[in-house]
């Protein structure tokens, strides 16, 4: 499989910092560490201008789709950049993706300008877009570990920290500073596989008690700027009610 393509199942589990350090002593025996390390995946969703692609996602249809621009590390304006369209249908991730340096992707994505290659998965983007006319709506940038198994390379575990998001700035270059989603301890892992888990990674799971979750960046980030503001919009009607009634109250005061 070309690394432009991907399909793949994948499963996510959230991991207290308390157990992870355990789980990672033990996943250290079956998977490896990949080349990069702990590194920085930074992202731009795009969506439509009232969120009608994240508003759906929330809903768990069978079949949802998403349009992102990815980089690894803060890039700059010549970085390689990847724009992905990610379709899951019936708990199967596939995942579409076309390279172009950020001064291109950002081009492309923002003002439609054409990239200077063209491929199929091209297409297949510029159809969403035609059809959704996405804009850039959320940054999220996390930090990453990635593995993959000894005996099975196919085999991959991503282990995410620190998960973050902003609504403002919406430019890879303008680094990787945001709200965290999570709490700061908390680890997002995601086991990425062909078909059925290894037995020893059902003994894992099942030992530390570690359970898969339903969870997306881009949907609970949403959520969870959708309650900051719902929240604050609940604590202005109260402070006018406040003043509305405390005024009032003088007016009471003053006829007596």
């Amino acid at each position: 499989m070309s690394n432009d393509k991907f399909e793949r199942i994948e499963k996510k589990y959230l991991v207290s910092g308390e157990k992870y350090s355990m789980l990672r002593q033990r996943l250290e025996e079956y998977m490896t560490v990949d080349e990069y390390g702990l590194s920085t995946i930074c992202n731009i969703y795009y969506d439509t201008e009232n969120y009608e692609l994240i508003r759906r996602s929330i809903e768990k249809p069978a079949y949802k789709e998403k349009l992102r621009l990815r980089s690894y590390g803060i890039p700059g304006e010549e970085t390689k950049t990847f724009v992905e369209i990610k379709k899951k249908w019936d708990g199967v991730v596939y995942k579409r993706r076309v390279e172009m340096p950020m001064a291109e992707s950002r081009a492309y994505l923002n003002e439609r300008k054409e990239p200077s290659k063209d491929s199929q998965i091209k297409r297949e983007i510029d159809y969403f877009m035609d059809f959704y006319k996405p804009v850039p709506k959320m940054y999220i940038a996390y930090d990453r570990i990635a593995m993959y198994g000894k005996e099975d390379p196919s085999l991959r575990i991503t282990l995410d920290f620190k998960i973050r998001y902003r609504l403002d700035d919406l430019d890879l270059t303008k680094g990787d500073h945001g709200t965290l989603v999570l709490n700061e301890d908390d680890v997002l892992m995601e086991i990425k596989v062909g078909g059925a888990y290894p037995l020893w990674l059902v003994d894992i799971l099942s030992e530390l008690e570690i359970y898969q979750v339903s969870f997306s960046k881009y949907g609970t980030a949403y959520k969870k700027d959708l309650a900051k503001k719902l929240a604050k919009r609940r604590q202005q009607e109260l402070e006018k009610v406040a003043v509305t009634t405390d005024g009032a109250w003088k007016r009471i005061l003053v006829a007596i």
